[in-house]
């Protein structure tokens, strides 16, 4: 009888991990979808690439059923990561990573006897050998994270500095705030891509600012967000389809199994677009979408970007659950430049410039001065 009980429940449990899969696998599924729709509404025109990538995306999730115990977690995270993870060769040449040395390294912290504490921290740990801001461990008592991607490195960037160049009285339009400065260079500042951009801003604000001899577009400190309000803001820049960069979907578990590369390609928009030069101002802060969005944006002719190299992030992001409920997110699919170059450590800019603590204290603000500059030339 005891038996019987103890094999109940642990069907029970079972049936409760593959109901959690399946409606992780469905959010995934869905906000993936979404986000690669916003891509190829203007990016993307290829219908069979949707259909292999719908069923590469289902295949996305760990279905191998493991123990609910912290080994059973451990192997369920290694072995997501290991078969679902796409930049191993990238980072495996750009700093030596091996994910089986990582595995050897974290098996021997792993004991049956350790708290959900500890586990929560070997497994985050072991996730940061990925270097990668998309790699994230979540749980109801934390959320593993790797933020050295910008922690590490110079802010270059100034909440008094922004709030002086601004003013008090700048135009907000949806995540925009802009202004014209004194000698006639439009300045928008656009701080997060989660905060959306109708296609009556974008006329609004380009309309008012069609005068000025050139235009600075402030993403620094943008972590990212909308892969939509990104490419809807850059087909502003665009006079005819350019080509922007490359993507790949994963095809199998090995490291490199993944699709040839899918053209990205830029349609311009119908609306107000601007003609003239165009600075994009970034730091080690841009990430994700707006990394994407500066990638873009470097791929036109009349665009420079100014200030330090952005942080990175170039990975399309998926989840999946461990057997204990923490959700794993990580990057999944690769998106390349127009050169078909990686950018998950970042694009470099143009035109390097960091702030300097004698220009900072005279409330000077060094990369809006330099982008400044090379608009009037």
């Amino acid at each position: 009888m005891g038996m019987e009980v103890k094999n109940n429940n642990k069907q029970q449990k079972q049936r409760k991990q593959r109901m959690r899969n399946g409606a992780q696998l469905i959010s995934t599924f869905l906000i993936s979808i979404s986000h690669f729709s916003s891509l190829t509404s203007h990016l993307v025109r290829s219908t069979s690439f949707l259909i292999i990538l719908a069923f590469s995306l289902v295949s996305c999730v760990d279905t191998q059923e493991r123990e609910d115990t912290p080994t059973g977690n451990f192997e369920a995270l290694w072995h997501i990561i290991d078969e679902h993870y796409c930049f191993f060769d990238y980072k495996q040449h750009a700093y030596g990573l091996d994910w089986q040395d990582v595995y050897n390294k974290y098996k021997v912290r792993v004991s049956d006897k350790m708290s959900d504490s500890q586990l929560f921290e070997v497994l985050t740990d072991m996730l940061a050998e990925l270097r990668d801001g998309h790699v994230n461990l979540s749980s109801s008592m934390d959320y593993g994270r790797y933020w050295t991607w910008h922690e590490a490195y110079p802010q270059n960037f100034s909440d008094s500095l922004e709030r002086r160049y601004l003013g008090t009285d700048y135009r907000l339009a949806g995540g925009m705030s802009y202004r014209v400065l004194d000698d006639n260079i439009g300045y928008i500042r656009y701080a997060s891509f989660n905060s959306p951009v109708g296609e009556g801003n974008l006329d609004q604000c380009l309309t008012y600012l069609a005068l000025c001899r050139g235009l600075i577009i402030d993403i620094r400190n943008n972590g990212g967000g909308e892969l939509t309000t990104a490419e809807r803001l850059a087909g502003r820049f665009v006079q005819q389809k350019t080509l922007v960069g490359y993507l790949q979907h994963k095809t199998g578990s090995g490291h490199n199994d993944f699709s040839n590369m899918e053209p990205r390609y830029l349609e311009p928009s119908s609306n107000v677009r601007w003609h003239k030069g165009v600075c994009v101002l970034t730091n080690r802060s841009v990430y994700s979408a707006a990394n994407d969005f500066a990638v873009i944006m470097h791929a036109l002719p009349n665009v420079k970007l100014v200030g330090d190299r952005t942080g990175g992030g170039s990975g399309l992001p998926m989840s999946s659950s461990l057997p204990n409920g923490w959700t794993v997110r990580y990057s999944a699919c690769p998106i390349y430049d127009a050169n078909k170059q990686h950018t998950e450590f970042g694009i470099a800019p143009d035109v390097a410039v960091s702030l300097t603590d004698a220009a900072t204290a005279k409330g000077v603000d060094d990369i809006i001065e330099t982008a400044r500059q090379l608009l009037i030339k």
